[in-house]
């Protein structure tokens, strides 16, 4: 078995698909023998991912074996070198006897030898947008690009289909210019007077939203509790806009308020194959608050039906992050509870005709205008014993599908409801090799809870009417999907690929990096969960896409930090200042309050000696206009110690730096005329690493192209992190936990880093005291 790992894994595929590729007889000997003569033919060596892709793909897809020597050939020669390729091959082999196979005719229909470069796909590309140029321009981005994508495939049978794409994307943005927010709109339909005037309030809440957000306003759960929502009354379903009525709803209705009692139930059902970010925030606040609000109850629910990309760690971090915010489950589920459950419905899916078992390839399904299954009309009987087959796992990944027969909102047609995966699930090990997808999934573990309103992000109003058609379809209760406005945040990126990207090169260390806007990188850099909740609240409960800028986020964490963060003093570049008139082994102590504002809330104790501490810029050798501290001819105040000091000597290194400060001290009431400045200074400090962040990339939309051409990882800011490794703190932070939050007074609000030991503390910068007026 080792040494078929290891030949599987030489032609690119990684240790478990190998692994689950041997658990198939037939495709694994298939494979072997397809490698045997391409490794004749070329070599070991000459075997690169693309070809050994091409090769798994190929054992995986014949039925006929006695043409794997010819094909084999072909894609060692580099004759075949495409999924397209290979698909046309393979259609050609179908109905061509062995023996008589005219090798011009095989190579004309498989493309062989044609290329197809950038400047015909730029003509072929700029020729049909020219052709609909006119109603481009009318319907922007809401036309079917679909037709465009259609007609230039046409014209470049042999071409990359993403290339394509791209191209098309590329000169359709250079027509249009960026999407609006007219242009995240669904195409207008004919409406009803109450249609249009709905329309107008989510225009008026659009305005809202993208406005400055301000501190005032109605909580969350006013708002969640209130008019802002006109979401139906429980066990009245049918009472909303698209809801499908059965001759069973009412039926079905009532056993459903039997079992909730009418009480509101919503859920949260991330997929655990990634950490949540600031966008899934108000996804928790909307449906645990919503729930919270009117006295109901909230799932965490994992949609767990991908066992390739979850990881433990996922299910333990999301759950961490829900609690974190504020927020308990009412219970815990997965959607891997249901695996039986969803098999047996998908049965009677199929006896009720309204499934089939489909052979059609993923490649021949994606993009725009699909051609139908030719299994669409298979018999019932047929389908069930496939499906049947697909379970005991007698078919190759990738080689049979179940599809629903029906049309999305977005013109998807026959959406796949079960895949073949041989991989353990997390949760249920080997016992099964097909999944659920989550069109399948979603509604109808919705529908086994009894949820009433199943809350989601507003691109998921295209599966609306297939969730409700699939669980009319197989005759059970029926729960009603509500859209809300997604929430964004400029000048980062959120998606798992490109996250798992800046940690494959080194950008950020991990998920929980602080420049990241994941909610374990907020947590790490020292972001109040109440600041989190309080922000999601600000932008409101809306339909309307939210792109917010973080400077309005760090505004809400610096109210709570306001309140919260006790004060402390640390130098970040410190100059040595000794005081002459003090007595070398003389120490007093000074009370410090913890909150200035109101010293009842407490104080802390940091000791004084000849010795002290400042901040380089604090000091300046020569006076200028306008700079208020410490100079040789102007004296400056020490924050909370009631002392003033005068420079009598500055001692400077062979370089000519300012390295040490001899002054004289006295008492505030000592002096003739009050200090124009009162700085802040440490003495018998800590010595602590102190971590100062800004953001990851340089431009608001990193994943831009017509912003950034070089894309997001070219845009990476250089200056993003700053480590210093001799800030001095106060000793009252000495003891500090992880997490621990701090107002490091004049310079910033800090947070105590995981990475911190015994022996020395790390602090990381969460936010400055203002806002850099600087900043874009």
């Amino acid at each position: 078995m080792a040494d078929a790992v290891t030949l599987f894994t030489s032609i690119g595929l990684s240790e478990q698909k190998a692994k689950e590729t041997l658990k198939n007889q037939a495709l694994s000997s298939v494979l072997k023998d397809a490698i045997a003569q391409v490794h004749g033919i070329c070599g070991a060596s000459g075997v690169d991912k693309a070809m050994g892709t091409l090769l798994y793909s190929l054992a995986s897809r014949l039925r006929d074996t006695k043409r794997l020597t010819f094909l084999s050939e072909h894609i060692a020669q580099r004759k075949i070198s495409t999924e397209l390729q290979l698909t046309a091959a393979l259609d050609f082999l179908k109905n061509c006897p062995q023996d008589q196979i005219n090798q011009k005719e095989f190579e004309d229909a498989c493309g062989v030898g044609v290329v197809i470069t950038p400047e015909q796909i730029e003509e072929a590309v700029e020729k049909v947008i020219n052709k609909h140029k006119e109603q481009l321009l009318k319907e922007r981005y809401r036309y079917n690009m679909g037709l465009i994508m259609g007609e230039a495939r046409n014209g470049l049978k042999w071409a990359d289909g993403k290339i394509i794409k791209n191209e098309v994307d590329l000169q359709v943005l250079h027509l249009l210019g960026p999407k609006t927010e007219g242009d995240l709109e669904k195409k207008p339909k004919p409406q009803k007077a109450k249609a249009l005037e709905n329309d107008a309030k989510v225009k008026k809440e659009e305005v809202a939203v993208n406005a400055e957000v301000h501190s005032d306003g109605p909580s969350l759960m006013e708002q969640l509790r209130g008019e802002a929502l006109k979401f139906h009354k429980t066990g009245e379903n049918y009472t909303t806009e698209g809801y499908v009525v059965t001759p069973n709803t009412m039926n079905l209705l009532k056993k459903h308020m039997e079992i909730t009692g009418g009480q509101i139930r919503t859920r949260f059902p991330p997929e655990p194959n990634g950490i949540l970010h600031i966008g899934h925030a108000k996804a928790i606040n909307f449906n645990f608050g919503y729930a919270k609000a009117n006295n109901g109850i909230c799932f965490l629910r994992y949609d767990d039906t991908n066992p390739e990309k979850e990881e433990e760690k996922y299910f333990t971090a999301i759950k961490d992050m829900v609690e974190w915010l504020g927020y308990k489950p009412y219970k815990i589920t997965h959607a891997s509870d249901n695996f039986q459950k969803l098999y047996d419905l998908a049965m009677d899916l199929i006896r009720r005709g309204h499934a089939y078992v489909c052979h059609q390839r993923g490649e021949e399904l994606k993009g725009h205008n699909a051609p139908p299954s030719p299994w669409r009309d298979r018999p019932i009987e047929e389908s069930l014993v496939l499906f049947e087959r697909m379970k005991k796992g007698l078919f190759a990944e990738g080689e049979v599908t179940l599809r629903m027969k029906m049309v999305m909102e977005d013109g998807k047609l026959d959406p796949v409801a079960y895949r073949i995966k041989y991989t353990a699930h997390h949760r249920t090990g080997d016992e099964w090799c097909i999944y659920p997808t989550y069109d399948y999934t979603h509604c109808l573990c919705d529908s086994i809870e009894n949820i009433t309103h199943s809350l989601c992000t507003k691109e998921f109003q295209a599966r609306r009417s297939s969730y409700f058609w699939l669980c009319n379809a197989l005759d059970v209760y029926c729960p009603v999907q509500w859209e809300y406005g997604r929430l964004n945040l400029t000048y980062t990126v959120v998606s798992k690929r490109k996250i798992i990207k800046l940690v494959e090169m080194g950008v950020v260390r991990d998920w929980d990096d602080p420049r990241l806007f994941t909610l374990t990188a907020l947590r790490r850099r020292g972001f109040p969960p109440e600041a989190i909740n309080n922000f999601c609240a600000r932008v409101g409960v809306t339909v309307a896409q939210a792109t917010m800028e973080p400077h309005l986020l760090e505004a809400c964490v610096r109210d709570v930090l306001n309140d919260t963060a006790p004060r402390a003093m640390a130098v970040m570049e410190p100059l040595k200042v000794t005081i002459t008139n003090f007595p070398s082994n003389s120490k007093s102590d000074v009370q410090v309050p913890d909150f200035p504002a109101n010293e009842a809330r407490g104080s802390h104790v940091v000791p004084f000696t000849n010795i002290i501490f400042i901040e380089q810029s604090d000091f300046r050798e020569a006076m200028e206009k306008g700079y208020k501290r410490l100079t040789p001819e102007q004296p400056v105040g020490l924050r909370h110690a009631g002392y003033v000091i005068s420079v009598q000597k500055v001692i400077k290194n062979a370089q000519g730096k300012v390295v040490e400060l001899e002054v004289s001290c006295c008492t505030s009431a000592e002096t003739k005329e009050k200090p124009k400045a009162f700085i802040h200074w440490v003495s018998k400090p800590l010595q602590c690493e102190v971590r100062l962040y800004e953001r990851l990339f340089l431009h608001k939309n990193p994943e831009d192209s017509s912003e950034v051409p070089g894309g997001f990882l070219s845009d990476i800011n250089p200056s993003s992190l700053h480590v210093i490794n001799g800030a001095l703190m106060d000793s009252s932070v000495m003891g500090a936990k992880v997490h621990d939050r701090f107002q490091f007074e004049r310079v910033g609000y800090f947070s105590v880093d995981p990475d911190s030991t015994a022996d020395k503390l790390i602090f990381n910068r969460t936010v400055t005291l203002k806002e850099d007026p600087g900043k874009i």
